[in-house]
């Protein structure tokens, strides 16, 4: 069975990319920020939503991470980096129906994503106790 075919891989058909990023970051610096910084550096960049979910774990720090890096890499799909035109609570990561990842886009990502004619963001994130990794492709159905 080819992946476009599989229930659990679920790309659209006839699509094309626009955009592609990925970030990688030490788990070791999200804890240096954690612990400077606390709710200032969680409330600065994670919504309310991650940070319930980050919080909730055992060792938030590697979920954080990867949620830095998904911040990261969608601003690298959009080339504009995390700023005036995408902010870092524009990009939220939420869980959809069997866990993975969602990108969530607030005003300024979606008028982004617009004027791209893009349909939307594929997201993977990976992390292990020392690093936060995601990967985002934007892409245009045609």
């Amino acid at each position: 069975m080819d992946a476009s075919s599989s229930p659990s891989f679920n790309l659209p058909a006839g699509g094309t990319v626009c955009g592609l990023g990925i970030d990688f970051i030490e788990c070791d610096r999200i804890a240096r920020v954690l612990k400077r910084q606390g709710d200032r550096f969680l409330s600065r960049v994670f919504t309310e939503i991650e940070c319930e979910y980050c919080m909730s774990m055992s060792n938030p720090v590697p979920h954080l991470a990867a949620r830095f890096a998904a911040k990261e890499a969608v601003s690298k799909c959009f080339t504009t980096g995390i700023g005036r035109e995408l902010g870092w609570k524009s990009v939220e990561v939420r869980k959809g129906d069997r866990g993975e990842p969602i990108v969530h886009l607030d005003n300024k990502g979606k008028a982004l994503l617009r004027g791209l004619g893009a349909a939307g963001i594929l997201l993977s994130l990976a992390h292990t106790a020392a690093f936060g990794q995601a990967v985002a492709l934007i892409y245009r159905q045609i």
